[in-house]
């Protein structure tokens, strides 16, 4: 199958290629920077084509579609730069709802939206309600959609959180019977919610409903919650 995945070179964004091109995918990914540095990347990145384009100029990589089986989105961000044009409803929000319009107009048989079940700590609450709307907007299209909607999400070279922070989440997120007790909005690992993403992207059928956190555990957390 060939997969685009939108913000290929972000933190969950890499955990997808890298899992897709494994599987024996083609794999293309769209972001502004490019590929990954080679600090952060390993073997599998030359597998990929990396694009580097602005989700918001599409004419710079609608081409990319062209016999796309899946688009995936997983750009997101937790913190706004608005002199730089930086803010949630712009990012979280209108940055997927133009991949989705994009991936409709290809005729791209399924997009897949990388969602969020809660704000994070000290962020303003644009950031879920840019997500929120996103994921309305893309329910109205003629495109098949899934929505994931992990807790936080941490691992190696998490970019989002402090490193207590992260260390933190990923303590609680390896045990289940502590993690079971933040409901939806229990931490997931990286791996975790990259073999979600790329299993809700190639299988043949999808829920209709976005899929929570303890769903995303259960189903692809291994034997621990963290694996």
């Amino acid at each position: 199958m060939k997969i685009v995945v939108i913000g290929g070179n972000g933190f969950i964004g890499r955990e997808l290629c890298r899992r897709a091109v494994e599987a024996g995918h083609e794999v293309t990914s769209v972001a502004r920077s490019g590929p990954p540095d080679p600090a952060v990347r390993g073997p599998w990145a030359a597998a990929v084509e990396w694009r580097a384009a602005d989700v918001f100029a599409p004419q710079d990589w609608r081409d990319v579609l062209e016999g796309a089986d899946s688009v995936v989105h997983s750009i997101g961000i937790i913190e706004e730069h608005p002199t730089e044009g930086v803010t949630f409803e712009r990012v979280n929000g209108d940055a997927g709802i133009i991949a989705a319009l994009e991936s409709e107009r290809a005729g791209v048989d399924r997009f897949v939206y990388v969602s969020s079940s809660t704000t994070p700590p000290r962020t303003r609450s644009a950031y879920l309600t840019a997500k929120r709307r996103a994921e309305a907007a893309i329910a109205d299209l003629a495109v098949e959609s899934v929505v994931l909607r992990p807790g936080p999400v941490y691992g190696p070279e998490q970019p989002h959180f402090p490193a207590p922070v992260n260390a933190l989440f990923g303590l609680l997120g390896r045990f289940d019977v502590v993690a079971r007790q933040f409901g939806a909005d229990r931490p997931l690992s990286v791996e975790t919610v990259g073999r979600a993403t790329l299993d809700v992207a190639v299988r043949e059928r999808v829920p209709d409903e976005p899929i929570d956190g303890p769903t995303i555990a259960t189903q692809y957390g291994g034997s621990r919650t963290g694996d």
